[in-house]
């Protein structure tokens, strides 16, 4: 007995000192960013003491997945998570204390932790990608792929280091830049209730959730009529829309309105065949403004093709335009798209190529000579947009038959699960479209976007992101390779 109590005593001062001495609970991974920040996976939340200050954002950010889905977390919750740690590295009172960034959470919340934390050093700490992701990788530490929203086996794995790239490109071709970045407008009309759409490059692609002939709640779920988009529309310069489901609406609503407007039909959860993404491509290369891409939920079909345009005039990789389509867009790109824009990847990167040559030629000549039969081979289409009206205002290249399953679609799972998950109240919402809508409805001429949306309050926080780039605020057509 003496010795067991001996042994306990001795054991109670191990303990205590290893308190005492901030020892690390076995199993724990830590890793050096900086100086000063540090990541770490914890088997238990850790307190903060005099010389370190902890934080972990495992209950604050939290994805909302469709299925299987899990990440990565949106461009809301990378924004806001730079701002919180920013904010810890320039506080007075941490001036002399470690940062430390920890989870303790599921393999699925270290891998959403490890991916802020390594697109934080590339933003702010001007790491190349491969250079933050280096600071995440140990022996014993691996991170769980990212997957799609589908419902069924994973059929292509993203990893945290293509998110990486996507957010570095994203920096390179000023497609992200929180110093102008409005992370309310960007929560609010993210929602259902509120037009469902996301902007995937500023001022050039914006995504959103199919209209449908009424606005109405139906089963739950918001759906809005062509006139509730029109005033946002206007306001940043979106002149074309491009409809990849089947008709659900009357396309005159948007011409008679003065926006171009497209039918390029494929089949629910399926791929585009080669002449839909040449269509795409002549579409959005002599638009005159912004592109409004929708198919029904606005996430398979639509990420496809506009991935499809981001390796041809980017010549980002298959995995880097997923990714980053899903940073602004959670669910985008499902199933068999994935490997069809992989498939994808070195014949477009080939047609971009061909298509910088031409059109660098084109600027370069003294006569302005007009480069006819681009890369894709229709004719009567001008490299340099100023033939815009050569591309018909209408294409019709869609069935009227939707694959479907007792009558649903992936497109109306998709967004059924949506709107049930954003259940929770906001401001602003349905009512302020259909407001809108019954304004648009009054009259053909073009009128300022609505007071609801100007008036809607709007808090911004800058952020200093060290780099040059281009505003994110969706005004000009982005920029192409030269």
């Amino acid at each position: 007995m003496k010795r067991k109590r001996q042994r306990r005593a001795e054991a109670r001062k191990r303990l205590c000192a290893a308190k005492r001495e901030g020892d690390k609970p076995k199993g724990d991974i830590y890793f050096g960013i900086t100086d000063q920040l540090y990541f770490a996976i914890l088997n238990q939340k850790l307190r903060s003491t005099p010389e370190r200050h902890c934080f972990c954002i495992d209950e604050e950010f939290s994805y909302e997945n469709f299925y299987a889905d899990f990440g990565p977390l949106n461009l809301a919750m990378f924004y806001r998570f730079c701002c919180k740690l920013n904010k810890k590295l320039k506080s007075l009172a941490h001036a002399r204390k470690k940062i430390v960034f920890y989870t303790c959470g599921d393999k699925k919340k270290q891998a959403n932790a490890a991916y802020l934390i390594g697109s934080y050093a590339v933003m702010h700490l001007q790491k190349t990608p491969e250079e933050a992701y280096s600071l995440l990788i140990s022996r014993n530490a691996t991170y769980l792929p990212f997957r799609d929203a589908s419902f069924g086996t994973c059929m292509y794995n993203l990893n945290i280091l293509d998110c990486l790239r996507a957010v570095h490109k994203a920096l390179q071709f000023g497609w992200l830049d929180f110093s102008n970045f409005d992370v309310e407008e960007y929560e609010h009309y993210e929602r259902a209730e509120n037009g469902d759409f996301n902007w995937i490059i500023p001022g050039k692609f914006l995504a959103f959730s199919g209209p449908h002939p009424k606005s109405k709640i139906e089963n739950g779920y918001p759906l809005h009529a062509p006139e509730a988009y029109f005033p946002y529309f206007r306001k940043y310069n979106i002149t074309t829309v491009i409809r990849l489901n089947k008709k659900m609406y009357d396309a005159k609503r948007f011409t008679d309105m003065g926006f171009d407007h497209h039918d390029l039909f494929f089949v629910d959860g399926s791929t585009p065949n080669d002449a839909i993404v040449t269509k795409f491509m002549n579409i959005c290369e002599n638009a005159d403004g912004a592109i409004a891409v929708h198919c029904k939920a606005g996430l398979g079909r639509t990420g496809t093709l506009i991935g499809c345009y981001l390796m041809k005039h980017f010549r980002l990789t298959a995995a880097e335009a997923i990714a980053w389509i899903r940073i602004c867009r959670p669910g985008s790109v499902i199933g068999p798209q994935q490997t069809f824009i992989l498939d994808k990847q070195s014949s477009l990167w080939m047609e971009g190529d061909l298509y910088r040559q031409k059109q660098c030629k084109q600027e370069n000549s003294i006569n302005k000579v007009a480069v006819t039969g681009i890369l894709s081979g229709v004719d009567d289409i001008s490299i340099n947009g100023t033939n815009k009206r050569s591309v018909p205002r209408k294409t019709e290249m869609y069935s009227d038959g939707e694959e479907e399953h007792n009558g649903i679609t992936q497109g109306d799972e998709l967004r059924a699960l949506k709107s049930k998950r954003q259940s929770r109240a906001s401001t602003g919402s349905l009512s302020v479209i259909l407001q809108s809508s019954a304004q648009s409805c009054k009259s053909v001429k073009f009128q300022s976007p609505s007071d609801n949306e100007d008036g809607r309050k709007r808090t911004r926080t800058s952020l200093s992101s060290n780099r040059d780039s281009s505003p994110a605020v969706p005004k000009a057509r982005a920029p192409l390779l030269c």
